[in-house]
């Protein structure tokens, strides 16, 4: 058994990296590079800004790349749920940023030519007792009514032939889902960044952020760098150096096995 990450262990890691001591003078410094961070400093970089990306431990180090590999689209509370507490506008718009984020990755890999393995695989929603199909089939007709009219209804017989099993009594099945291998996608966005002329820092871990006369001055164990504007995209690895926005933080754990074929 192995405790790191599937995603690391069967990616090439990232190699454009700058081994410089942290320096220089920025437009932009993005901290952390995770998904948000990668792609901030990508469409910065290919905007022409100066841009620094700071990370302190590797590309795609934290949740970006220990994930199930999913890109679902929808919600786990049902559009009626939601509609309920946002009000119909509001819930559908919700719904449908799923949709068009999985479209924005999708873009993003046609254009930076990323190898990731990316496949619209659809997402499955299994009624696991005969008990759960009428819920399902209702929150399915409302899904194909009000947001998406390629989710579809798969009877008993459907998934016993998509998933070779009798365990389940029908499901709902959202097409526009898809899957892709995480790992590969953080390092060709880095790589697209690097590409663009960004410069990247690994093992870099930011001691303190702090507000001068024309910007911020960023420091870290092996040096220090200017830049006119931060981004700080380090989510649930939020450090105490930044305790104002870490205490408005709530992460939330997840475990994931993964299993040979």
């Amino acid at each position: 058994m192995k405790f790191t990450s599937y995603w690391h262990d069967t990616s090439k890691a990232f190699a454009g990296a700058t081994r410089e001591t942290l320096s220089g003078d920025f437009e932009v410094a993005v901290i952390g590079a995770g998904f948000t961070g990668l792609n901030a400093a990508r469409k910065l970089a290919k905007s022409g800004v100066k841009v620094a990306l700071i990370e302190a431990e590797h590309v795609g180090y934290g949740p970006s790349g220990r994930n199930g590999g999913h890109l679902n689209s929808g919600h786990f509370a049902s559009f009626g749920a939601a509609k309920a507490h946002f009000g119909e506008a509001k819930a559908r718009r919700f719904w449908r940023s799923y949709d068009d984020s999985i479209d924005m990755i999708e873009a993003i890999i046609a254009e930076e030519g990323i190898d990731c393995s990316f496949r619209r695989g659809g997402k499955l929603k299994l009624a696991s007792k005969p008990s759960h199909v009428k819920g399902l089939q209702a929150m399915c007709e409302e899904l194909r009514r009000e947001v998406d009219p390629s989710v579809e209804w798969l009877s008993r017989g459907d998934v016993r032939k998509d998933l070779g099993s009798e365990a389940f009594h029908g499901a709902v099945l959202s097409p526009k889902s898809a899957m892709m291998h995480m790992g590969q996608y953080a390092n060709g966005m880095a790589d697209a960044a690097a590409r663009h002329g960004a410069t990247i820092w690994e093992h870099n871990p930011v001691q303190s952020c702090i507000r001068v006369s024309d910007g911020w001055r960023i420091t870290s164990p092996t040096g220090s760098l200017a830049a006119g504007q931060v981004i700080l995209a380090t989510d649930a690895y939020t450090s105490e150096n930044f305790d104002y926005y870490r205490r408005r933080m709530m992460p939330i754990a997840s475990f994931i096995v993964v299993t040979r074929p």
